[in-house]
């Protein structure tokens, strides 16, 4: 199988185990997804829904989270991991949303990336699922994948992300890393991992 073969069977396969992909994360609008996506750093997803209720519970817009103090902010999300950073982060970003950008998320990746604790990964995860537009978000799903279909050499995520790019059709980026996300978590997980029960590494 061709490595164009293989990206066609591997959209069609994924199209058809995940036609709607869901955003994981549980959020309202901009805002609560941008926090949510900071949090889930070195987190699981299911980690994140369980904790960002009592803290958009108390704040879910920056004029409200600006008025908590950041060990306030610490004390909620520190099941997440790393609270005394992102605690600090989401104070920070917040007060910048409201001093530059009045009280909006913006909407490019140079504002975004701007923000205190907004990386490039998390940029792409709010342009793509807030604001529809291209971007494909290399978590460490996607990375292990797209290593282990053969389609990127693994080195780093900026040339994952720059693989999957150049590989699969711009229009399809947006859902597609949802499905490659989900099947990574259902089918082909870092550890116990069975290759001839993997509906696409069984195939490639």
């Amino acid at each position: 199988m061709t490595k164009k073969e293989r990206v066609d069977f591997i959209i069609a396969k994924l199209e058809e185990l995940y036609p709607a992909p869901e955003i994981p994360l549980n959020h309202k609008d901009a805002y609560t997804m941008l926090i949510s996506v900071l949090l889930s750093a070195q987190c699981t997803d299911k980690r994140v829904n369980l904790t960002t209720p009592h803290l958009f519970k108390l704040a879910d817009t920056p004029q409200k989270m600006v008025k908590l103090s950041i060990k306030q902010i610490e004390d909620i999300v520190r099941p997440c991991g790393l609270a005394p950073a992102k605690s600090k982060a989401i104070h920070g970003l917040s007060e910048i949303l409201l001093e530059k950008h009045k009280g909006k998320v913006p909407d490019t990746f140079e504002e975004l990336e701007h923000l205190p604790g907004v990386g490039h990964k998390t940029a792409s995860v709010i342009m793509t699922q807030i604001f529809g537009k291209p971007a494909f978000p290399v978590d460490t799903h996607i990375h292990r994948l797209m290593h282990r279909w053969k389609l990127s050499n693994g080195k780093s995520v900026e040339q994952t992300e720059k693989d999957a790019k150049h590989l699969f059709p711009e229009k399809l980026w947006n859902k597609l890393h949802l499905q490659i996300i989900y099947f990574g978590r259902e089918y082909c997980p870092a550890r116990g991992h069975i290759e001839e029960n993997c509906p696409i590494c069984s195939k490639i």
